[in-house]
Order: C-alpha cells, then structure tokens, then sequence
C-alpha cells in the first residue's frame, strides 16, 4: 500500500500535520487531507494546513489544549469510530508528529480494537523543527553523543522521571508543553546537578508568523526571569550556545 494511496471508505488516516508551516507537510499528508470526507483535527495544526482541506470536506475540532476546556481522549476515539463505521473516509490531523507525546498510541490502539482500517503519517515533530528553524542542531558530533524528548508535565512530585540519572546520561534535553512548568522543571535539573549558567532556549510558535525566539540560564528560568507561553519547546544544554540564527541572516 502506497502511503498516498485515496482513502478507503470506512479508513481513518492519523496524519501528522508537522510544526506549523504548511510547507513543512510531508506529500502523503498534504494529499490526505485535500482528499477526504472529515477531518478531525487539534488545536495545534495551524490554519495554513487547514486552509488545504477539501472546502466539502466535515471539519470537527477536537483540540487538547493544558488548561482549558478540551475534548477528551474517550471521546475522540469514539468519534473516529463512529465515522470510520459510517463508511467515512476519515483524516486525523495531529500537530507535529502523532506517535511523539501525541497520543498517536492510544488512538491506534482503539481503532485496532474495534477492527477499523487505519493508516499512520508521520509529521515532522517540534522537537525537531523547532531548533532547527532557530539554528541549534539537537545532535551534533563534537558535542553530544545523546539527546532525550520529555513532556513538561512530569515536573511533579508524582515524575516518574529519575532527574539525577537523565542530566547524567543526557547532554542536550528537548522538553515539549514545558512553557506552563519552566520554572519547576529548571529547578528540578538544578537540584539533579546541572549548573546554574546551563544554556536554555524557548521557542515559542516554531515555523508560525507569531514565531519568537528567547533564551536565558538555567538560573533565570527557575527565578521566573526567563519565560515562556504555550506552545513553546524549551531546549537545555550548552548545545544552545552553538546556534546559528541563519534565518536572521
């Protein structure tokens, strides 16, 4: 099966919308989504990827937004299935990419269960692009040998992450929602042994008009002096201080 394959009727497609810029989808995405009956989609795919949909094609939100009020995962997945069982060709469109912290998993996983035909996209994820448009290579050979995704929401008291062991084993940290949470994840790597001057970038509407770029210290992060607002991806590590602003240039 060609990934760009028409849809079947009673086919959902879970398609990963990439960062933001329309210019950034993958070809399979972008043919999906011009040629579908719905699409379901998250408050994260901007209006540029929207604005490629079919003017025919059924669009419901389903936005999960930290905070506000969104719809729930249940009932997302049962929508799917209701569509997919209506004989609906059927696009769920996902900002960045499904599988990474996207829930791209679950909704697999239900569709699976309920015996519909599904077919995975994959988008560029932000953690990704973010840096990248902003001139910070995430790897890179004279400086780090390993990098680690996380999710923002585990700087809790309930984290199931080990602090000490990943700033240990991890020289360049990509933290995805950690805009809400900067301050307590800076003191949680502060209190796992990072340095106080450890470089940290903010990015906050990666590839988007509204796009802007900040960064500060570890230090100023926890103090609050270095903020952030959704949707942003925070970047720790001295690999910060390597950025080429090739886009200012």
């Amino acid at each position: 099966m060609h990934l760009d394959a028409p849809l079947k009727g009673g086919e959902v497609a879970l398609v990963g919308a990439g960062p933001g810029d329309a210019s950034l989808l993958t070809l399979a995405a972008a043919k999906l989504i011009g040629d579908c009956d719905v699409i379901v989609f998250d408050a994260l795919v901007s209006s540029s990827v929207m604005a490629m949909a079919d003017p025919k094609a059924e669009k419901i939100p389903a936005g999960k937004r930290g905070g506000r009020p969104s719809a729930k995962q249940s009932d997302i997945c049962e929508t799917l299935i209701k569509l997919a069982q209506k004989g609906k060709r059927v696009v769920r469109l996902k900002g960045g990419d499904p599988f990474v912290f996207g829930r791209g998993g679950e909704e697999i996983r239900t569709l699976s269960e309920a015996g519909v035909l599904f077919r995975v996209i994959p988008g560029i994820t932000s953690g990704i692009a973010a840096p990248a448009m902003a001139g910070i290579p995430v790897t890179d050979r004279l400086v780090n040998g390993s990098l680690a995704f996380l999710t923002g929401h585990e700087a809790t008291e309930n984290s199931r992450m080990e602090w000490k062991a990943l700033v240990k084993a991890f020289p360049v940290l990509v933290f995805y929602m950690g805009a809400k949470n900067l301050s307590k994840i800076a003191a949680c790597l502060l209190a796992a042994g990072l340095d106080s001057d450890t470089p940290v970038a903010v990015i906050y509407s990666a590839t988007m008009a509204d796009e802007s770029y900040s960064e500060g210290s570890l230090d100023e992060a926890e103090r609050g002096v270095l903020e952030a607002k959704s949707p942003s991806i925070v970047i720790v590590g001295d690999i910060v201080a390597d950025r080429i602003p090739w886009r200012e240039r």
